[in-house]
């Protein structure tokens, strides 16, 4: 009887269809642009024109009903196939058919098959578990001795009568590209003299070893040197003496990093070694980013590497796992029910990856062995015992110091191979210092290989070198039966490096090129989806002057800046003052850049015949609504210039991959305004006072906003009239401790009249400085105490104070109190509705939008924060509820997965901060409370119910972390979030309480992709004879919606084989994401359904046909061995594939 019901309704649903949409063939057999009463005949046509549009119309419509009226009928076949389970979700899309969004709030469902539970688990359960080594460990710090942070060390001379120990020392050179000089100046004053001694030094003896991990340098490099080096630098790569380690294009900050940076810096450093050296990395070595992400982990595996390598670990950790000799481990994602995430890790056991902390336990000894310390040099061990140079006097006599120190390191290990690590920063400089290492270590090995009474094997060597041979030690342990490794899960945050030094301060450092870095991301991904949509249909056209250009290198130059800022110097905010300028010049050029690919791109695809993109001259064709002047400025509004007589033509770019219902804000000169859809029909605006300052309001500039329906990737063309409207709506506005005359709009002054803000979803309170407080959800008219408030933080009167890296508080944050009562603005409207906050330090706006979709069901927060006037000081934003979160809660790891922490008493305040990439959020049974960040912050849960994200810091002092400076450029900085409140069921909490694993609901993974990737909003600069014949109205690259739970990372176009441009492939990168089963999807009014992570290729564009898809691995360094075409792309949960796709 159920099913019956179902065919009845889709039945229905396909006559309703098929009706409205033969009623739209005849309301829109007509022109795309309508014509106003004033301005009939605008567009003279010839009858055929005419005629040809109405076919060209008709045509459009007919495949529109086809499809819709396809995917109706094969919901219904998913309908009848699921019955014997229950009820499945719709897998149909109503997207392409006219009037779809009434439809597809009504029948695009979740699969409940699709969303993941805490309860599930797999067969292989983790030896460690990070959230449990941090129950374990006391945190006490005693002093170790020798080693300060360790314990002592202990061995048998006889431990290695069966089997000698093998050393490997590695030597190598940590090159930052920047941090306090710029990149260009490393480069010229060390760096380049590095990779030119290499290339001398490593021909003179076959024996001799060197790693490099930035691709960055390696490539400036290569540009400037001659077909000899290059050659040598092959030969010394086909011989094993030089590797390339990770080979991303530098080595990223894993904190602050959102997942698709460290995706494309790794493509980019991956596609350079393929192009110039026909090399694929196979270890990763990451030594200097300040604690480590599973993200990272996740995508090395994914692009093929087998293992890694990482330093910066919480010093109590490392002590830990040396104890149980657990600092080799095959590290686990959480999430994983199997082993397929796997990938083997090795922990540096010392304070430091440089010489004096990488031989052994005793840095004293270790640093005699830095033979650039020799006396009568520039550096000294500052423990004061100086290295010798080995001769034949001494030689014995220092092997056995050294020795001594191997053997007891690995006793810290399970096998009886060392890695000893023989380098730091900018090591290699000199041509004196490759003669002193090698030839110092050369005579040790020399004679430690000839006295077989030490039962020591040692030689230079690469990482993989050393991977090789734990991997051989292994494999004999494995065919006994046994495992010689861990299997771990979990984080390595919050780094300490000494004492209560926790380095949570960098989670926030200069948050404003934080912010200027997610904006940057969202371009750059949007203009490489468009240039190679733009592209193929350019090639296919042969638009020369698209194919001539020089956008290709634009983006490639992009993708660069914004892989160099992914540095662990860079994006952390530790840098040099103007070192972070350079960056922030660097991040604004490619910004600029890719607003012309975009517009270029956009420009084309909007054009009815391609080959007219050719006729036209201005420069660009489409102009962005939004303009940032400088590299330190804020974005500005344009103001669209009206006019009666002539349209101006609005595009807007949805990037996301699903349908989308987005309000959108645009300046314009005239309040008398018309939004025209391509079928003629008014939309309805909200009209608004633009003001310039807190009580003036600006009389040349208005600000319109309506609800914009985008297709999945899609652009769509809106005109604007400066003509009366009936469909306008002017906002009204209260005034709080302020006065403000306008002869448009409403404005009352109010001193007593309640804050209340609402929309269909909830309602909102707030305090007479405008601050919120209550929020009730109307689905069950209940009240829930949400309070906003902002707090500052001060430095610890101790020695040792916060700088750019630590955050050493000087206890709780205190209330922030503004010296003066804030003017507060109050603004209701048909669209949207917000109360602005004018503080001393925060200019603070709460808005709510007034819509049924995605957008309606979350609080925007937007606070502009400038705090150049302070002193050792950090400003937090508060949210406190009545949520019984007790000591748990969740933050992000790079955009990519939940981590779930807990605030410990036994911890310092600072150390219970945690990186914060898009999103944090607390939970009790009934409800959760999402926070969704458009910029990486610090974050922390510091009592039951709250959540504390820091937004900015000034700090006037160095913390003694080697930059040599406090913070204290700050920029005024915009912070951009989204509050979700829902609603659990059938939460578990005793389940979560012990599980290591969380998820994000449909609605917050959703809402997060619509803050991280706004539409873009463009003006069409170029003079048009006829539009309507000239412009499309709408360009459709997908044939719907992708699965709610599926996003498009990228679609990166892939470099020619061959030169410097393109090929005509793209990387398709697609992310199936994960989410919590515990949330309702009814009432979200969701644009897209979920298919249990299947992709049907041959239904996923509408304007190209897909002539190539070729499973790769994440980075494209490696194809299957039988490379074929697939037909069907799966998904898991959580899973992260790359493919060569080429449309055509």
């Amino acid at each position: 009887m159920k099913l019956s019901r179902q065919f009845t309704v889709f039945g229905s649903a396909i006559f309703c269809v098929v009706i409205f949409s033969l009623y739209l063939m005849l309301d829109r057999g007509h022109l795309d642009y309508p014509r106003s009463p004033r301005r009939e005949g605008s567009y003279p046509q010839a009858q055929l024109s005419v005629l040809q549009e109405k076919i060209d119309h008709l045509e459009r419509l007919l495949a529109e009903n086809n499809e819709i009226i396809s995917n109706i009928r094969d919901s219904v076949i998913n309908l009848s196939e699921s019955v014997e389970d229950g009820p499945k979700s719709s897998q149909g899309n109503f997207s392409q058919g006219a009037g779809s969004h009434l439809l597809s709030q009504s029948y695009l469902q979740v699969d409940p098959k699709d969303c993941l539970s805490v309860s599930q688990s797999g067969s292989l359960h983790p030896d460690v578990q990070m959230l449990d080594v941090y129950n374990l460990i006391p945190f006490d710090n005693p002093d170790g001795g020798v080693w300060k942070q360790g314990f002592d060390i202990k061995y048998d001379p006889l431990d290695w009568d069966d089997e000698p120990l093998q050393v490997f020392v590695v030597p190598h050179s940590h090159n930052d590209p920047g941090w306090l000089k710029t990149f260009n100046d490393y480069f010229r004053d060390s760096t380049q003299y590095i990779f030119n001694n290499m290339v001398i030094k490593l021909k003179e003896d076959s024996r001799r070893k060197f790693i490099w991990s930035e691709i960055s340098y390696l490539s400036r490099w290569w540009d400037i040197i001659d077909t000899q080096k290059k050659e040598a630098v092959k030969r010394f790569l086909q011989k094993g003496q030089f590797e390339v380690v990770t080979g991303g294009w530098v080595m990223p900050d894993e904190a602050t990093s959102h997942y698709f940076a460290l995706i494309d810096q790794l493509i980019e450093g991956h596609q350079w070694l393929e192009k110039n050296l026909g090399v694929k990395p196979r270890s990763g070595w990451s030594i200097d980013p300040f604690g480590h992400s599973p993200t990272m982990a996740y995508l090395l595996k994914r692009a093929g590497f087998s293992h890694m390598l990482i330093q910066r670990v919480h010093y109590a950790v490392k002590k830990h796992f040396a104890w149980y000799k657990t600092l080799e481990f095959f590290w686990r994602q959480n999430w994983d029910l199997g082993s397929a995430t796997d990938i083997f890790c090795h922990m540096m056991p010392f304070y430091s990856y440089d010489i004096p902390h990488t031989c052994g336990p005793d840095p004293k000894i270790c640093c005699q062995f830095d033979f650039r310390r020799l006396p009568a040099g520039r550096f000294e061990c500052p423990w004061g015992l100086a290295p010798e140079a080995i001769s034949s006097e001494n030689v014995q006599r220092r092997a056995h110091l050294i020795l001594d120190q191997y053997r007891k390191k690995s006793k810290l290990f399970r096998t009886k191979v060392l890695l000893v690590p023989l380098g730091d920063d900018f090591r290699y400089t000199d041509y004196g210092e490759w003669n002193l290492q090698f030839r110092n270590y050369e005579h040790l090995f020399q004679y430690m290989n000839s006295q077989p009474d030490l039962r020591v094997k040692i030689q230079f060597g690469t990482l993989s070198d050393y991977f090789n041979a734990v991997d051989k030690a292994d494999a004999a342990m494995r065919n006994k039966g046994q495992s010689m490794f861990p299997v771990l899960s979990g984080d390595f945050f919050t780094y300490a490096d000494r004492d209560d030094h926790y380095w949570s301060g960098y989670f926030t450092s200069r948050p404003f090129y934080k912010r200027m870095d997610r904006i940057v991301e969202s371009h750059l991904r949007a203009a490489e989806i468009l240039y190679y949509f733009a592209l193929r249909q350019a090639q296919k056209n042969m638009i020369n002057t698209f194919l001539s250009s020089k956008h290709y290198l634009a983006l490639t130059e992009a993708r660069r800046n914004l892989g160099l800022f992914q540095h662990h110097d860079a994006i952390t905010g530790t840098a040099k003052d103007w070192v972070v300028v350079d960056y922030g010049t660097r991040l604004f050029n490619s910004l600029s850049v890719l607003e012309k690919v975009i517009g270029d791109s956009a420009f084309l695809l909007i054009l009815k015949n391609k080959s007219m993109y050719e006729t036209y001259s201005s420069d660009p064709f489409l102009e962005m609504n939004s303009i940032q002047k400088s590299q330190d400025s804020l974005p500005e509004s344009h103001v669209i210039k009206l006019s009666a007589e002539e349209p101006r033509y609005l595009v807007i770019y949805n990037p996301l991959e699903q349908h989308r219902n987005s309000v959108v804000s645009i300046y314009v000169s005239s309040p008398t305004v018309q939004v025209l859809t391509d079928t003629g029909k008014p939309l309805d605006i909200q009209v608004n006072a633009v003001w310039n300052k807190q009580t003036t309001i600006s009389e040349e500039a208005y600000e319109i906003s309506f609800v914009a329906h985008t297709s999945p990737l899609g652009l769509k063309v809106y005109t604007l009239l400066e003509a009366e409207n009936l469909n306008s709506y002017l906002a009204d506005y209260v005034l709080y401790n302020g006065e403000a005359t306008s002869d448009i709009f409403n404005i009352m002054m109010s001193a007593q009249e309640p804050i209340i803000l609402e929309n269909p979803h909830m309602i909102l309170s707030f305090d007479k400085t405008g601050l919120m407080e209550t929020m009730m959800t109307k689905e069950d008219k209940q009240l829930h105490n949400i309070k906003v408030q902002f707090t500052w933080y001060g430095t610890t009167n101790k020695k040792d104070k916060s700088g750019a890296y630590l955050f050493l508080p000087d206890g709780f944050a205190q209330p922030y109190v503004s010296k003066k009562v804030p003017i507060v603005r109050v603004l209701r409207g048909r669209i949207y509705s917000e109360v602005i906050s004018y503080f001393e330090h925060v200019t603070h706006r709460v808005r709510l939008y007034n819509l049924q979709g995605i957008e309606g069901h979350s609080v925007e927060i937007s606070n502009t924060v400038n705090i150049q006037d302070v002193f050792n000081r950090e400003i937090a934003m508060r949210i406190s509820s009545n949520i019984n979160s007790q000591n748990r809660f969740y933050t992000d790891l790079n955009g990519y997965q939940i981590q779930p922490r807990r605030t410990l008493s036994k911890l310092p305040l600072q150390a219970n901060v945690y990186p914060m990439t898009t999103m944090a959020y607390i939970q009790d049974a009934k409800h959760r409370l999402t926070l969704l960040s458009a910029q990486s912050s610090g974050v922390s849960s510091l009592k039951s119910g709250d959540i504390e994200v820091i937004m900015d810091r000034r700090l006037m002092q160095d913390d003694n972390r080697g930059l040599g400076q406090g913070v204290t450029d700050n920029k005024i900085t915009a912070n951009v979030f989204r509050l979700l409140l829902e609603k659990r069921s059938d939460a578990d909490m005793e389940e979560e309480r012990k599980s290591p694993v969380s998820y994000p609901s449909l609605l917050s993974h959703i809402t997060s992709s619509s803050l991280n990737h706004p539409v873009f909003l463009m003006t069409i600069k170029v003079k048009l004879s006829s539009p309507a014949t000239e412009l499309l109205s709408e360009f459709l690259p997908l044939l719907s919606s992708l699965p709610c739970d599926i996003h498009l990372v990228n679609l990166r176009t892939i470099q020619a084989k061959v030169g410097s441009g393109h090929s005509n492939e793209a990387a398709l990168i697609l992310h199936r994401k994960g989410f919590g089963c515990q949330f309702s999807t009814r009432g979200m009014g969701l644009l897209c359904s979920t298919t249990q992570g299947k992709i049907l290729v041959h239904k996923l564009f509408n304007k190209f046909t897909v002539e190539k898809l070729i499973p790769s691995s994440l980075s494209l360094m490696h194809t299957p061995p039988v490379a074929k075409n697939i037909s069907v792309i799966h998904l898991s949960p959580m899973e992260i594939s790359t493919f060569r796709i080429r449309l055509g």
